[in-house]
């Protein structure tokens, strides 16, 4: 009996000891994996990893990992143009199936899901918010972006008719989607100006995009819909990289 309680400590001290060999080496993974992903993507700030999943060593020596989280604060996208760029504010992404070489130089997901978010003042910045003329006399611009409820982005116009200028801006509700690597917001209907208009003169104001590239490992656009802090977005890729 003495030996058999001497072989079950021996078994718990040693099932203690893989337990802490795993989380330390997970949480040094995890470290650099963020320096590496940082470094890829030219980040300000050093990202979140987490490595899902127990035990952590099993799935090294097979060489796969699989669930990796990836929490990243501001990310800078390009828009398009060679030069501009908008922020996305909290990307989070899920990737499935990640294979990595020994020292982390280099990782790649077979599948990523995700989601981030653009704040409203960021979108804004797509939308004519100079004043512009869309009729004799008649000069509009958007003034601010905010929720609408319901999925919908409520757009703020001033407008000057003949040199007057409502005491409050119009508003209009508009619909926001997505279509390939561009966000466009289109109003459901058009805003009574005081005056009778072209339509695609008023649309001209209404109605913008935005072009988001180069998200990180390449994931995509996949989802648009406004909520109370911003536009909420989805994203999706497969044979995404993460560093190398």
């Amino acid at each position: 009996m003495r030996a058999l309680r001497v072989l079950l400590i021996v078994v718990v001290i040693l099932g203690v000891l893989f337990v802490v060999v795993d989380r330390v080496a997970v949480h040094f993974a995890e470290g650099e994996a963020a320096d590496k992903l940082k470094t890829t993507e030219g980040l300000a700030n050093t990202p979140d990893v987490s490595i899902n999943g127990f035990p952590f060593l099993t799935q090294v020596a097979g060489g796969e990992l699989d669930d990796v989280e990836v929490g990243i604060k501001d990310y800078d996208a390009a828009t398009g143009n060679g030069t501009g760029t908008i922020r996305i504010d909290d990307l989070e992404a899920h990737m499935k199936s990640v294979d990595f070489s020994g020292d982390y130089s280099s990782a790649t997901a077979a599948t990523a899901t995700g989601t981030a978010t653009i704040a409203y003042d960021e979108l804004l910045k797509a939308a004519k918010s100079e004043p512009t003329q869309v009729g004799p006399g008649v000069t509009a611009q958007v003034v601010g972006l905010s929720d609408g409820g319901n999925g919908k982005i409520k757009v703020q116009i001033d407008a000057t008719v003949l040199g007057v200028k409502p005491a409050r801006p119009v508003s209009v509700l508009s619909s926001v989607t997505v279509k390939g690597d561009t966000v466009q917001v289109r109003a459901d209907s058009l805003p009574d100006l005081g005056v009778d208009l072209a339509e695609n003169a008023v649309r001209s104001i209404t109605d913008f995009q935005q072009v988001i590239e180069e998200l990180p490992g390449g994931v995509q656009l996949d989802k648009v819909q406004a909520a109370s802090d911003g536009v909420k977005i989805s994203v999706r890729g497969s044979n995404v990289r993460l560093a190398g």
